[in-house]
């Protein structure tokens, strides 16, 4: 396995038809997550949202199924064969993949400075005062 330096963070969110049970939802993401776990991803969360009203038909469909997937991998091997099966399969609506680390660390980095600007501003510098010397 590689570093954890080099993983990738992914959420994968898939909207299911509303036809389907909870039973069969259930089994398509965990169909989804073994089939990620193959590839060699590793599942760091599944959400499941339930069923939600869509902003829009799609496919004649006004709800659909929420299921969001969190995967860490080193290449986007578990990531090309999530979006291969999601294409082939009817019960999947539409999906998005987005990767997800850059943002982590643009936001731990954005904090950091945040952290340190704090500090500088918790630390004034005692005030000088002026002495006059007399001269003779």
């Amino acid at each position: 396995m590689e570093s954890q330096a080099e993983m990738r963070k992914y959420e994968v969110v898939a909207v299911l038809v509303p036809g389907l049970s909870e039973d069969e939802v259930q089994a398509a993401a965990e169909n989804y997550v073994k089939s990620a776990e193959g590839k060699g991803a590793g599942t760091v969360k599944v959400d499941h949202w339930g069923k939600r009203r869509l902003a829009y038909p799609i496919k004649k469909h006004a709800e659909g199924y929420y299921v969001v997937l969190t995967i860490e991998e080193s290449a986007a091997q578990a990531v090309a064969e999530l979006e291969r099966r999601f294409k082939v399969s009817d019960q999947v609506l539409r999906y998005l993949t987005i990767r997800i680390d850059l943002d982590e660390k643009r936001a731990e980095k954005s904090k950091a400075k945040r952290e340190a600007r704090k500090q500088r501003s918790r630390v004034k510098p005692a005030p000088v005062t002026e002495q006059s010397e007399t001269v003779a």
